[in-house]
């Protein structure tokens, strides 16, 4: 049985967007980061900014957030398959395991990076907007870069989350695991481990917003450690689905 590759993205576009989980977690990485931006530059954007330190890292503080949205929609998009038995419908639908797979992984990718540059764009300018004359514009170096990598970086965050759901076939376990690791484990460990902790997805990805990284990793070259980490998560999950029952 032939499958034809643009009614698999095309369902699962509308899988997606039918999963309330996953499109609202979806519309939070661009509210939930835009919402966060203003209440934060409206009230000590200016103070903070007059502190100096690197305007271009500091007009990106509401990603923090936007990283765990994004990580809820990776891990809900693919566990939405789990439930119920869908997985058995998908399946028997395409019965390709490899292109169910990345279909799914393709339509997680383009959705996550394409909200994920909105987000980027929309929290640089919506920042800048309220810190008069300490306001920076696109020609700051390391501005564009950064606003395009914010949203990259929330994308390769999307697809680390799907690829770990696809191998643990749960969004509760894979969110018990990346959230906790992302807000404290990775701060902690990272005071131990020094430079070894440049390497996790979420230090290393997040060089991409500073305007001169510090350390051993480039901008480039983090989100490039960042895509290493959701290949990884991809193959393993790819691997899981294709040997594992539905």
């Amino acid at each position: 049985m032939t499958v034809s590759v643009i009614p698999v993205l095309h369902s699962e576009w509308i899988k997606i967007r039918s999963v309330r989980a996953s499109f609202g977690s979806l519309l939070a990485v661009f509210a939930a980061t835009l919402a966060i931006t203003l209440l934060v530059f409206a009230t000590v954007g200016r103070a903070e900014a007059e502190d100096g330190g690197d305007p271009v890292f500091g007009a990106f503080y509401a990603i923090n957030f936007a990283q765990i949205a994004a990580i809820a929609f990776g891990a809900t998009a693919v566990s939405s398959e789990y439930a119920h038995g869908a997985l058995r419908t998908s399946l028997s639908a395409v019965p390709h395991r490899g292109l169910f797979h990345t279909a799914k992984t393709a339509i997680v990718a383009a959705a996550a990076l394409v909200v994920g540059l909105a987000t980027g764009f929309a929290t640089f300018f919506v920042g800048q907007a309220f810190l008069g004359p300490y306001a920076i514009g696109l020609g700051e170096p390391g501005a564009l870069r950064a606003c395009a990598g914010a949203g990259i970086y929330l994308a390769l965050m999307a697809l680390l989350a799907a690829g770990l759901t696809f191998l643990l076939r749960s969004a509760v376990a894979v969110l018990s695991l990346l959230i906790p690791f992302i807000l404290i484990v990775s701060f902690v460990v990272g005071d131990v481990a020094g430079g070894a902790a440049a390497y996790f997805p979420d230090r290393a990805g997040q060089q991409i917003l500073h305007q001169n990284p510090s350390g051993a990793l480039g901008p480039w070259s983090g989100l490039a450690v960042t895509a290493l980490w959701a290949t990884a998560a991809l193959l393993t999950g790819r691997l899981a689905v294709r040997r594992r029952d539905a």
